[in-house]
């Protein structure tokens, strides 16, 4: 999508209201109708055309442009698939029922968010991937969060605070990776510079997860004790259930792709279920595609581990597809680019390449709904910006992972947004006010860029 050109270049004003419309639309309709995002972000596809067809642009440059948006989220559909598969597998050969049955005794009278934070955030960074990272281990506190009566707005908040902590600091990380990378920027230097954030964002999210942790009373105890009795029972908790997460922690530490990793793993859990159930093969294709369904009796249980299959994805994979189409025909009536080039030229300050470039990020992220490309185009946009005013390029790379990284989960109609809310069952409106560790990241960047704190300055402003 970053490659294709511009085939109008629209007004300045033209620019602005067209942005703001297909962003109200949006906005309106899922918060204030609840609408499901498909419907609105098709409803301003066709306002991008009717602008494009008044402009004169032929629809084939419009198609291709939509086409060529949709070919960039291709690589992450086929993780999706993937991921709707290990979550099936998962559950068969009894990882997350024993990751659950773990969790169970982890919860303690209090704090109980702030060690969902913690426990997500060390698996988060020894996987690198904040989405495998909420497929599994997130499930599984959400399901214990469920079965205690919790709020699940809150665990979702914390499960997605840590995921994304651990994709902004582990050196797996896909984005860690791209953004460092790109700059020409030390992997670990960069990782290093974005400890004077994230550390602070780190220490405060577990002090207000805390703060918003409840008092769980010995009749919750009570109730746990049978809850884990039950889960015992359904015969899916054993010692080698730890197989399948231990080879994606192997195989991600050997810095395998994430498509191998997680296939490995499907494959290693599917195998594992024959050794404790009586499942045939047609069967085991079934709940690949259509998902496990659990028929305990027990109605609790039943809901928590009836979950994953190829077709519970197809809902992400469809919004996918159209906001990333939105995105390229963004891309192809000049309005993303006329947007940037508004205020580029106008950056004579550290103070105001850090601010434009982090909100640019966020912008790119609330606009196209894609987090790889907040990275790409803010730091392809902003790179000589920060040379030319003496800061260091691990300045914007900081910046990318903490304006760009850890905002896609935070809006409904993004990839990660649609993924998670899917895959846990929680609206992204409802957990993004308890995202703690996703909304300071981008107020410290700022906070520090105004300041000029831990900011590194370059002597020579043409290197």
């Amino acid at each position: 999508m970053i490659h294709l050109k511009p085939s109008i270049v629209p007004k300045t004003s033209e620019a602005i209201i067209l942005s703001g419309m297909i962003i109200s639309i949006i906005s309106l309709a899922i918060i204030h109708w609840e609408a499901t995002p498909h419907i609105p972000i098709i409803g301003s596809i066709i306002m991008l055309w009717i602008y494009g067809f008044i402009k004169k642009v032929p629809y084939e440059q419009l198609e291709n442009g939509m086409l060529e948006g949709a070919k960039s989220g291709f690589g992450a559909i086929y993780l999706f698939f993937l991921i709707g598969i290990l979550i099936s597998s998962w559950i068969v050969s009894g990882t997350i029922p024993t990751i659950i049955y773990t969790a169970f005794h982890l919860v303690t009278p209090k704090f109980y968010f702030s060690i969902v934070f913690i426990v997500t955030a060390i698996i988060g960074v020894a996987i690198g991937s904040s989405l495998t990272t909420v497929a599994s281990v997130g499930v599984a506190f959400i399901s214990v969060s469920e079965s205690f009566g919790l709020s699940l707005p809150i665990t979702a908040g914390a499960i997605v605070s840590g995921a994304f902590f651990g994709d902004k600091m582990s050196p797996l990380s896909d984005t860690t990776n791209l953004a460092s990378g790109m700059l020409k920027v030390d992997l670990f230097d960069h990782i290093r510079n974005l400890s004077w954030t994230t550390v602070p964002a780190f220490l405060i999210s577990i002090v207000l997860f805390a703060i918003v942790s409840p008092n769980i009373d010995h009749a919750d105890f009570e109730r746990i004790e049978g809850f884990v009795t039950m889960l015992r029972g359904t015969g899916l908790i054993h010692g080698y259930s730890w197989i399948p997460l231990l080879l994606l922690f192997l195989l991600s530490m050997k810095r395998k792709p994430a498509i191998v990793s997680i296939t490995v793993s499907a494959l290693a859990g599917m195998i594992l279920s024959f050794f404790h159930l009586n499942i045939t093969g047609s069967e085991l294709f079934r709940l690949l595609f259509s998902g496990y369904v659990s028929n305990t009796g027990i109605p609790e249980l039943d809901r928590i581990l009836t979950r994953g299959g190829i077709e519970g994805m197809f809902f992400t994979i469809s919004l996918l597809i159209l906001a990333l189409s939105l995105g390229g025909l963004l891309f192809t009536l000049g309005i993303i680019p006329k947007l940037f080039s508004i205020f580029k030229n106008r950056l004579q300050s550290h103070r105001a390449v850090i601010v434009a470039s982090s909100f640019t990020a966020m912008f790119i992220n609330i606009f196209v709904g894609e987090q790889y490309l907040s990275i790409l185009l803010t730091g392809k946009t902003y790179e000589q910006s920060f040379r030319k005013v003496g800061l260091a390029r691990k300045n914007l790379s900081r910046v990318l992972e903490d304006a760009g990284t850890v905002i896609n989960p935070l809006v409904p109609w993004s990839v990660c947004g649609v993924f998670i809310s899917n895959v846990l069952h929680v609206d992204v409106l409802l957990y993004l006010p308890f995202a703690f560790f996703c909304l300071l990241s981008p107020i410290l960047t700022l906070l520090f860029g105004l300041s000029g704190r831990t900011l590194t300055f370059i002597e020579d402003k043409n290197r």
